[in-house]
């Protein structure tokens, strides 16, 4: 053989070498197109099963089987934090209730206080779990984190939220305070008629623009314990952070509200089936704007970024973007620039006793 190579002439050897790659990749790609055709067979099998013990199911019970009791009971809890797009979005959620039917309601507390007496929150738990006439619901205020279990509920709500950059969030809401916006524009607001712009604020040393101001995401997830409204708290960041992991279904940032929506619209179509293309589309999905909002100089950020406070609420806004950008990741991918949710990735077999 190594005397026929040495023979061979060095273009039939590069021609030789050349068919032989490309009868290795014919090969790997019939191997790579079986693999595929035996997957789709044994997803086919798997379906064909489980359809036949939904049959044999159906036919024991004597009738079609019925919706799965969770999706007609499911309450959604969006306890919204101010000025994080929640009017927004929760603008689509009143726009798809009738269609995909389901209840929508605003939970107003008095003064828009976010922390509720002991007794309002045993009665709101007692609502919400046995308000059967309001379900599928879905309820949002501006109200502080609240766990069910504590207080005895059979049943726990899925908790969804928005959460935006503190500093920016601050700012949109120093300026609604003094110029509204255009979803109620001839609304008086609180400090209607003070001009002074927020760097002013902040260069003057204002209350309205204090570190302390900063201090509202962290609460709304860490809850009802008078620690989580003490300014600066880690024990709150902490308590905050294992809040938004083991309660909250999906939270969301307002820079990426779209993908959120998608996100949401593809786990819990029940409520949210239709959302994406409502907000891309809608006329109430961009509504609400504050009106003359000014970006903070350098400056103003720099000297906001000294505060402890600030410090540890952008802690937790970089925790909950981390956390939504590996759902993100999990859940749907870019094609052509779009974003497409991704289909089912599991698939159900071995199916046993096997059906006769």
């Amino acid at each position: 053989m190594g005397l026929l190579r040495t023979m061979m002439p060095a273009k039939f050897q590069l021609v030789a070498v050349l068919v032989f790659a490309l009868a290795m990749l014919f090969i790997e790609n019939q191997i790579q197109k079986l693999e595929e055709s035996r997957a789709r067979l044994e997803r086919t099998i798997a379906r064909h099963e489980v359809a036949e013990v939904e049959q044999r199911h159906s036919k024991d019970a004597g009738r079609e089987l019925s919706p799965p009791a969770e999706n007609e009971d499911a309450v959604i809890i969006y306890n919204r934090v101010p000025k994080t797009a929640s009017t927004s979005f929760t603008n689509i959620a009143y726009d798809l209730c009738g269609k995909n039917r389901f209840h929508v309601l605003h939970i107003n507390t008095t003064k828009n206080n976010p922390v509720m007496s002991l007794q309002d929150q045993v009665r709101f738990v007692r609502n919400v779990t046995s308000w059967r006439a309001m379900k599928p619901g879905f309820y949002h205020g501006h109200v502080a984190y609240l766990d069910f279990s504590k207080y005895g509920a059979k049943g726990k709500p899925m908790y969804i939220n928005v959460v935006r950059d503190p500093v920016e969030r601050l700012v949109s809401y120093y300026y609604f305070l003094r110029f509204g916006d255009n979803y109620r524009p001839s609304l008086r607001r609180r400090k209607q008629g003070d001009k002074k712009t927020f760097d002013e604020c902040v260069s003057s040393g204002g209350s309205d623009c204090a570190p302390e101001k900063l201090w509202l995401q962290i609460p709304f997830f860490c809850g009802h314990h008078s620690e989580c409204w003490t300014a600066g708290s880690r024990w709150a960041l902490e308590q905050a952070k294992y809040n938004l992991l083991k309660e909250y279904l999906l939270v969301g940032v307002t820079e990426e509200l779209e993908d959120f929506i998608m996100i949401l619209e593809a786990a819990l179509p029940r409520f949210f089936k239709g959302a994406t293309e409502l907000y891309r589309t809608g006329k109430k999905s961009h509504l609400r704007k504050t009106t003359d909002k000014k970006p903070p100089t350098k400056e103003t950020m720099a000297k906001l970024q000294q505060s402890d406070i600030w410090k540890i609420e952008n802690e937790f806004y970089e925790f909950a973007l981390e956390q939504f950008q590996f759902v993100r990741a999990h859940a749907v991918q870019e094609k052509d620039g779009e974003l497409y949710v991704l289909a089912q990735s599991f698939f159900y077999e071995k199916i046993y006793p096997k059906v006769n």
